[in-house]
């Protein structure tokens, strides 16, 4: 029976050997298909293996299957925790964010981060840093805001193969397909006929007819691909490619529809040993230029985009980097110049994106290529999205993608289809659905250092910017690294530095850029003339005194009052001084609750900065929120309920005192006011209403009284009052330090 055993288990061992083997073997070949079914029948054999999981993460991973390669990195982080296999965290994270899952994907980068720490200036370091940027822009920027309708092409152009690089010419499509030789053979071992070739269809209204392989560019045993026309159209540039994807450029002479005299562009362009491809020819200026993509010499990590002036049609410059505001550590891909519009797309991994490739624009302005903006969704998605081009004539977009929706046989997002994107025509938003896309931005939330701005004074005011105190405050990154690190062996020191770095991206750095594109698009309001009301509360860690933090966190509002005056050269100014030719307005509601809403374990020790000052607890603390926006038209159908002030602080009190303040507001609306209850979130608040219903301009008062019997330290206390307002209602609020 022993002996029975221990040839069973030598057999079993070698059958999990030769399963891992011919599956190392296609991974090798690049046939993924293959290789997952064999590190299937290895793990039947041993599930518990962390490197057959490993394995078929990584297959999963490389055949598009996001879905499935999340569930086995996340099998493989939760066996080894990153110390077999230090990159499964890190692909764990990426294929979350490939599925649009950005808030677990945040989670995993910060570890990927902790992972890589000791290597800051390595590439899994910086990617993770990037890509942790890139969920938390891509959790704002979600929603359809790009205005264009995304359909894929119709057959024969996409099919259960791959369709990409699509190029508009005359009437037809030309583009680029992976084509089996038959359907049945898809799930076989493709022929040595099975590779990329340039197709055409002509276009016809919606469809398509026609499709036809373009003659002059197939060579049997490579790739062709990724063409583009001349602006003469006398040339026609593709990529050629061996079984191994190194690629080179060619050019021939286009002559009704079919390529003649092929040459390749000789080394100034195609540099030995290295990949060249994506060629796009155009006008830039009146100068013709040659745009490819490349991993030559002085590239800044993986394949970059370059350009060449073209003289004559047959002499090429010496290529130049389009440089950091465009290449990245990661590849850009599939250049196109819009010469109408003077913007280049591209595609890229590494900017602020949704998952994957994503396709930017850079405008094109004196001389130089401007940072990246992404086009957003419809026309990204979590998945690849590339190949970017503009039918001129027709304003029409098309591009390819691997995006769920695809068609195919066995992996949703395994092969690209062509999309083709156009601009939806739709009314003016109502000033509901405006209202409601401004709140649907906020609250925007604004942080400070210690004491910061205008430091050890009483002031209610200052003459600093929002802008100007971010910027002294991200100077001072470093320094909270080194003090709150103090006194910490190695690894957590370096850990209580991550956590800081993590804090100034995902909190300072991120509401900075909440703040523009809430005033991107405040501003557009303004300009249609709506008067806009803002509320704003400020916040403070209890380090100084009470009365002293409430005046500190007026400052902290004023400083953003003070940017809004400059921004844009005064674009906002008219508006805040009530004299905008349009009649639009800016005005805003300003409650300083001071430390009161603090955490009552942040430190107060003077003496323990390292807590009190340079602690992540205690920097959550001090900020500003952008809560609400409200509109003030005269048209409104709503009443406008209006506060003298919004909060009353009655400072340091004896327990058990029984206080009592008198809130008035007015009906500063058109329509009658009608209030329907107040709130209180206490049961030691008690208020009466001189009354409830008030025509416009009439004024009424809230008498609060506030019981401390019971109550220590410091005490915030808040009255909701529901009324036909916008948002239903508003807040006042009590705050005391009860001893």
């Amino acid at each position: 029976m022993l002996i029975f055993l221990g040839w069973q288990v030598n057999v079993l061992g070698q059958s999990f050997t030769q399963m891992m083997d011919f599956a190392d073997e296609k991974v090798a070949e690049g046939d993924y298909f293959y290789a997952i079914k064999y590190y299937r029948k290895a793990m039947e054999i041993d599930s518990n293996s962390v490197m057959v999981l490993w394995k078929f993460a990584e297959a999963q991973r490389r055949y598009k299957d996001y879905e499935k390669a999340e569930f086995y990195y996340r099998k493989v982080y939760n066996k080894e925790n990153g110390l077999i296999y230090p990159m499964s965290v890190f692909w764990l994270a990426s294929m979350e964010m490939q599925n649009g899952k950005y808030a677990e994907a945040i989670k995993h980068w910060k570890l990927a981060k902790k992972t890589f720490k000791r290597e800051r200036e390595g590439y899994a370091y910086k990617k993770s840093q990037q890509a942790f940027i890139a969920c938390l822009w891509a959790q704002k920027a979600i929603e359809d805001t790009s205005g264009y309708i995304v359909n894929p092409l119709p057959q024969p152009v996409n099919s259960i193969d791959a369709e990409l690089a699509p190029m508009i010419y005359e009437n037809q499509i030309w583009f680029t397909s992976l084509k089996a030789d038959s359907i049945n053979s898809r799930e076989e071992v493709h022929s040595e006929d099975y590779s990329l070739q340039i197709y055409s269809a002509e276009l016809e209204g919606d469809s398509f007819n026609n499709l036809n392989a373009v003659k002059g560019v197939q060579e049997k045993g490579k790739n062709s691909a990724n063409g583009s026309v001349s602006p003469d159209g006398k040339r026609f540039y593709f990529s050629r490619c061996n079984e191994n994807f190194a690629c080179k450029i060619y050019v021939g002479k286009l002559v009704d529809g079919k390529v003649k005299d092929l040459d390749s562009l000789g080394e100034i362009i195609n540099q030995p040993e290295k990949i060249t491809t994506m060629p796009h020819s155009t006008i830039i200026n009146g100068v013709e230029y040659l745009f490819f993509v490349s991993n030559r010499d002085k590239s800044f990590g993986g394949l970059d985009i370059w350009y060449s002036q073209v003289k004559n049609g047959n002499q090429y410059g010496t290529p130049v980097n389009l440089g950091k505001r465009i290449n990245s550590l990661d590849d850009e891909v599939s250049p196109f110049f819009d010469t109408l519009n003077q913007k280049l797309y591209f595609s890229s991994s590494w900017w602020e994106g949704f998952g994957g490739m994503d396709i930017f624009e850079s405008n094109y302005k004196d001389g130089n290529f401007e940072n990246p903006k992404n086009l957003g969704i419809p026309i990204n998605s979590s998945q690849n999205d590339t190949y970017f081009i503009i039918d001129q004539k027709k304003g029409e977009f098309y591009y390819s993608s691997n995006r769920v929706g695809v068609k195919y046989v066995k992996n949703p997002t395994c092969c690209n289809d062509i999309f083709k994107a156009s601009k939806k025509i739709l009314p003016p938003p109502t000033r509901f659905e405006t209202l409601t896309e401004l709140n649907s931005k906020l609250p925007v939330t604004l942080f400070f250092h210690n004491d910061e701005p205008n430091p050890k004074t009483r002031d209610t005011s200052t003459h600093l910017t929002y802008i100007e105190t971010y910027e002294s405050y991200i100077g001072l990154e470093n320094k909270y690294k080194r003090e709150y690190a103090k006194g910490l062996s190695s690894d957590e020191a370096e850990d209580a530095k991550e956590d800081i770095d993590d804090f100034f991206t995902e909190f300072v750095a991120q509401g900075v850029r909440d703040l523009e594109e809430f005033i991107r698009l405040l501003v557009v309001e303004l300009e249609r003339g709506y008067q806009i009301e803002v509320t704003v509360k400020g916040f403070a860690s209890p380090l100084a005194k009470t009365d002293y933090n409430v005046n500190l966190t007026k400052r902290r509002i004023a400083s953003l009052i003070n940017y809004l005056e400059v921004y844009e050269d005064g674009k906002i100014k008219p508006y805040l001084n009530n004299n905008a030719e349009n009649g639009g307005s800016l005005s805003f509601v300003q409650i300083p609750f001071g430390e009161y809403t603090a955490d009552a374990l942040v430190s107060d020790n003077v003496n323990d900065q390292k807590n009190s000052v340079y602690s992540r607890k205690a920097a959550l603390e001090r900020k500003i929120e952008i809560q609400s926006v409200s509109f003030i038209n005269q048209d409104s159908s709503y009443a406008k309920l209006t506060f003298d002030n919004q909060i009353h602080d009655f400072g340091k009190v004896n327990q058990g005192e029984k206080l009592r303040h008198q809130f008035s507001f007015t009906n500063s609306g058109e329509e009658w006011l009608l209030i329907e209850s107040l709130e209180a979130d206490c049961s030691c608040i008690t208020y009466s209403l001189s009354q409830n219903k008030l025509a416009p301009g009439e004024t009424a008062s809230i008498i609060v009284s506030w019981d401390t019997n019971g109550l220590n330290g410091k005490q915030i206390r808040q009255i909701k009052i529901i009324a036909n307002v916008e948002n239903k209602g508003k807040e006042i609020a009590v705050t005391a330090e009860v001893e």
